[in-house]
Formats: C-alpha cells, sequence, structure tokens
C-alpha cells in the first residue's frame, strides 16, 4: 500500500512542470505524442542508470582525489551521458513525426522527454528512501525535487532545445549551435549535481540556493519560447 502511494506522489512533480510547460504552446501537440515522448523519457532513464554505474565504478579504479572522481562522474558519467540519451529520443522519435511544425515544437518535446527521464528518476529515488526514511521526510525530499532536480531536468532540456531549433534556422551554423546546446546543457546540469552532492548536504539553506539561477534559467527559456514563436 506504500508503494501504491507513493507512485503517484512521486510522479506529480513531472506531471506539474508538464501541465506548466504545454499551457505556454499556442498550437497543442497532438495527445499520443505527448505520452509516447514522456514515455521514451522514462523508458531511456534505464541505460542511463547502467551506464552511469558502470563509469563511476570505472572511475574508482583510478587513484583520483574525491573532488576529482566527483566532478568527473557528474560532468562526464551523469549529465553528458543523461542529455545525450534526450536527445536521441527526441531525434529518432520527433524529428521525422509530421507532429513536428514548428521550430518551437522541438523546445517543448525535449522538455517532455527530460520531465519523464526526471519522473523515473523520482520514482527509483523515493522508494529507495521510503525503506530509510519517514514519510514526513520523503515529503520534504519531493517537495524540494520539484522545485530543484525535476526543474532541472525540464530547464537544460529545454535549453538544448532552443539551440536545436535554431540550427533549423541557421543551417549554416546548425553543428556549432548544436555542440553549443548539447555544452551548456550538460555543464549546467553537472553543476546543479556537483553543488547538491558536494555543497548542498552541508545545511538546508544551502540545499535550496541553486532555486535562484533555476528561474533565471527559466525566465530565459520563456524568452525562448516567444522569440521561436516570433520567428
Amino acid at each position: 500500500m506504500t508503494y501504491f502511494l507513493l507512485l503517484p506522489f512521486a510522479l506529480a512533480p513531472s506531471l506539474i512542470w508538464l501541465a506548466f510547460f504545454l499551457r505556454k504552446d499556442s498550437h497543442p501537440e497532438p495527445n499520443r505524442m505527448i505520452l509516447k515522448m514522456f514515455f521514451l523519457g522514462m523508458l531511456v532513464t534505464l541505460p542511463a542508470i547502467f551506464i552511469e554505474t558502470f563509469l563511476e565504478g570505472f572511475l574508482l579504479s583510478f587513484s583520483l582525489s574525491k573532488i576529482a572522481h566527483l566532478f568527473l562522474y557528474f560532468f562526464f558519467g551523469v549529465a553528458l551521458i543523461e542529455e545525450l540519451l534526450k536527445y536521441l529520443v527526441v531525434r529518432f522519435g520527433v524529428f521525422s513525426n509530421p507532429a513536428l511544425e514548428e521550430p518551437v515544437d522541438i523546445v517543448l518535446y525535449m522538455i517532455i522527454v527530460g520531465l519523464g527521464f526526471a519522473a523515473l528518476e523520482n520514482i527509483f529515488l523515493l522508494f529507495r528512501l521510503i525503506q530509510i526514511y519517514p514519510a514526513t521526510d520523503i515529503f520534504l525530499v519531493n517537495i524540494v525535487r520539484f522545485v530543484q532536480a525535476i526543474f532541472l531536468h525540464a530547464l537544460v532540456s529545454g535549453l538544448f532545445g532552443y539551440f536545436i531549433a535554431f540550427s533549423f534556422l541557421k543551417r549554416k551554423h546548425s553543428g556549432l549551435l548544436l555542440f553549443f546546446g548539447f555544452l551548456s546543457a550538460t555543464i549546467l546540469h553537472g553543476l546543479f549535481n556537483f553543488y547538491i552532492f558536494y555543497v548542498g548536504g552541508e545545511n538546508f539553506f544551502l540545499l535550496l540556493l541553486p532555486i535562484i539561477p533555476l528561474f533565471l534559467l527559466a525566465a530565459f527559456i520563456s524568452f525562448g519560447f516567444r522569440q521561436l514563436k516570433n520567428l
């Protein structure tokens, strides 16, 4: 019964953000495509976990300092892998689909996949934590992740999608735009994970500090939506 109730609770943050971003689309995407890309985002979490686990073990085989190990793991073993897999889902699931009608749709589909990824990641995390911590702690963790980790997945995916959309419009510089979008999403994702693990555990205030840059990034994504609509 505990797990049965925990499942919708763990899904709720991703679904709330999904509803929020879908409202920004003046030409709504087909429900079938939204569900398809959300569940593909969830599905790609599984190979990501496998690759990340392998790379973490691989890095442990080297005599690295703690900070060097965390840096390499969170930037190359987590952020790079996750952003690449999310992009591949959109690349092969959307680019040739007639549902892709305008550049701004790419941003939206990247966000949908990112939220699907975050949803299964959140389910796995909360299911593991409920075995150790009381329900009140799980509730707090989910609230913090709602405005942090899950929001982050949506935003960095949306940022990458913004540059992908411009790569369609600026064919001459498409490769550079794709690379810069991927690099930006990876760096921001890696910085967030590194900070939360290395610094955020010291006290609750430091844990909440990344919310400020996340909302600044959200403002940029909102600007990007309007810019692409005008183009």
